[in-house]
């Protein structure tokens, strides 16, 4: 048996971002010694970005054909996404076409962050307040901006914001291209008859990229920060990805220990 561990992110060409995923690289090689981990990445834009600094740059599927070609028998992909959305079920797509023509003998796929259990978007509301701004005062709406999706998997936004609201109805989601849109968020910070004065704004994303740096926090006149300033809110913007967060790593690492126990079904 050789064993070995695929981390698939969505990618990031920035320090930041690059520095967060060494950090979870660090935390899975700690928990799971003696096992080989790799990377893939499931943005096509992103690699070629990497690919053109000359980064690595694997897709899902090239770093599971290097791995069958270096002889590894079991092998664990652990998506390090939020949701079960178009990403994460081109990975399962992958999965199945390597396990169809027998390249492993084992094949598995772990978890995203929220499932449609229950119990797992608990888990994240809990280890989402648990890392919310400590200089927050009180009164102070926290806002998170997720990317959103067009995947029936949208909905575990919205499970995850009605999680949140139960043990801090301050505390908002919403998503760039989804259900939930910062419109939304607005008329419940105008409905006491007049908006707060200032709100905290954080990316409910798995590491700070463009959509945290433009969308969320830029400059433009589109941007949540923007147009929550032009209500005359004051903002205070946290560049700080979920994969920072060690209530949410700790969630993917269990996923994907739960994952390599079917190694031993």
């Amino acid at each position: 048996m050789k064993r070995g561990i695929l981390l698939a992110a969505f990618g990031s060409g920035s320090f930041q971002g690059e520095s967060t995923l060494r950090r979870f690289d660090r935390q899975v090689r700690e928990a799971f010694p003696g096992v080989s981990v790799r990377w893939a990445f499931t943005s096509m834009l992103m690699r070629e970005r990497l690919a053109s600094a000359r980064k690595k740059s694997d897709s899902v599927h090239k770093a599971l054909k290097k791995m069958a070609f270096e002889k590894f028998t079991h092998v664990a992909v652990q998506p390090v996404h939020v949701i079960p959305g178009l990403e994460y079920g081109d990975i399962l797509a992958d999965a199945d076409d390597l396990r169809a023509d027998g390249t492993f003998a084992s094949l598995v796929v772990g978890a995203p962050l929220l499932t449609e259990e229950q119990a797992s978007v608990d888990r994240a509301a809990r280890a989402l307040l648990g890392e919310l701004p400590p200089d927050r005062g009180s009164g102070e709406p926290v806002l998170f901006m997720g990317h959103g999706s067009r995947h029936a998997a949208e909905s575990r936004y919205e499970a995850l914001a009605v999680a949140v609201r139960k043990l801090d109805p301050l505390v908002f989601m919403g998503t760039l291209n989804g259900v939930i849109r910062l419109e939304h968020i607005l008329d419940h910070l105008r409905a006491p008859g007049r908006p707060p004065d200032r709100v905290w704004l954080l990316p409910l994303l798995a590491v700070v990229g463009r959509h945290t740096l433009e969308d969320m926090a830029g400059a433009s006149e589109k941007s949540w920060r923007s147009r929550l300033e032009a209500e005359g809110i004051a903002c205070v913007p946290v560049l700080r990805g979920m994969m920072e967060y060690q209530g949410f790593m700790d969630i993917w690492v269990d996923n994907l220990a739960k994952a390599m126990r079917a190694w031993e079904a």
